[in-house]
């Protein structure tokens, strides 16, 4: 049996198109919910189409976002899971675990197949930065999670990442491009009622949530610096997800940006209302990536605002890795244009090439 992990809302935004092609062959599948992200999670589910969770754990009624909640988060798992596996996997013991990506469930639920005896599969797999504080802690969550032999199966987007699992000596497939490729395609499809269509200024939108990006005060104050000057020049809508939100008001920098008129700050997006945005913008900045992952596939000019980046599309093309220099973002800014690519013309699906492999 197929058993899918899913804890955040970046997964389940990738999963949902694997999930699909399970559900239109037919294949039935488990769907594990472990409720890292709660927040617009069913809202998710319910524009992409896909069933409910069969098993929801670790439910505390809200997102986990301070280490303090992650502890407790991440030992409740365990502990239900160690005296429930048995349930959780419907006796399950010679079955395939697909876990997409970097993110605490990936170590969970991999811990959580391995005592129920069943096979991991990781999408998204072979990622790395090689620097475990860059990004925090999806570097560590999964370098240590293939070192220590939790990984089966990697499905990796490009050659690239194959090459960094490949002492593993374990199975490994390409699957050419991330499953966000196939998500994207989706929103065209399905085109649920989302908000924004009416915005007939030019923009831009920011979007930044990194623990590296927002947990120092210095780091957050050159950001804020940047995307003032950046508003000096084009209207942004600032995407603020809750820890940026907190950050922003414990340093006292929220009032900041709020009291700039070319500066509108709206809440954290549902993916569809989001990528009407995108569908939109002059350019994205943003420090997320899943976000570079779009803006590539989608063509759209993007500033990453990191030193460094673990995925490699877009980079010398539509994306740009800031630095945090001030001349890399300000030459950017007022040359986004030339940054401006064409969609990807691809027809492959990389989301039914894993459910190929998996049946």
């Amino acid at each position: 049996m197929i058993h899918v992990i899913v804890g955040t809302r970046a997964q389940i935004i990738k999963m949902a198109p694997v999930m699909r092609e399970l559900e239109s062959r037919g294949i039935d599948y488990n769907f594990i919910f472990l409720a890292q992200h709660k927040e617009t999670m069913y809202e998710i589910m319910a524009q992409f189409g896909i069933k409910k969770p069969d098993i929801v754990i670790g439910d505390m009624g809200k997102d986990i976002t301070n280490v303090k909640d992650m502890v407790f988060w991440s030992f409740r798992v365990l502990i239900y899971s160690f005296f429930k596996s048995k349930k959780i996997f419907r006796n399950d013991q010679q079955g395939v675990v697909l876990i997409h990506g970097d993110a605490p469930p990936l170590f969970l639920g991999a811990l959580m197949a391995k005592r129920q005896g069943l096979k991991v599969a990781q999408v998204e797999a072979g990622l790395r930065s090689h620097n475990y504080l860059k990004p925090f802690p999806e570097e560590l969550t999964r370098v240590f999670s293939a070192k220590i032999g939790l990984i089966d199966i990697f499905f990796c987007q490009d050659e690239k990442a194959v090459s960094n699992i490949s002492h593993f000596n374990k199975t490994a497939y390409c699957t050419r491009y991330n499953t966000m490729l196939d998500s994207l395609r989706l929103v065209e499809k399905l085109h649920p009622t989302t908000k924004h269509t009416e915005i007939n200024e030019k923009f831009a939108i920011v979007s930044l949530h990194r623990f590296e990006t927002i947990s120092r005060k210095e780091n957050l104050e050159m950001v804020v610096t940047e995307i003032k000057k950046i508003a000096d020049k084009i209207k942004l809508f600032f995407i603020l997800h809750p820890p940026t939100r907190v950050s922003l008001k414990k340093n006292g920098l929220y009032d900041n940006l709020e009291e700039n008129p070319s500066c509108t700050l709206l809440p954290r997006q549902g993916f569809f209302e989001f990528n009407n945005l995108l569908s939109k913008t002059e350019f994205l900045i943003t420090d997320g990536g899943s976000n570079q992952e779009e803006c590539f596939y989608l063509g759209t000019p993007c500033l990453l605002f990191r030193s460094e980046t673990e995925r490699s599309e877009g980079i010398g093309e539509n994306i740009v890795v800031s630095n945090f220099d001030p001349t890399i973002i300000e030459n950017f800014v007022l040359n986004y244009n030339s940054y401006r690519r064409q969609p990807i013309p691809v027809v492959f699906s990389p989301s039914r090439f894993i459910v190929d492999q998996l049946v």
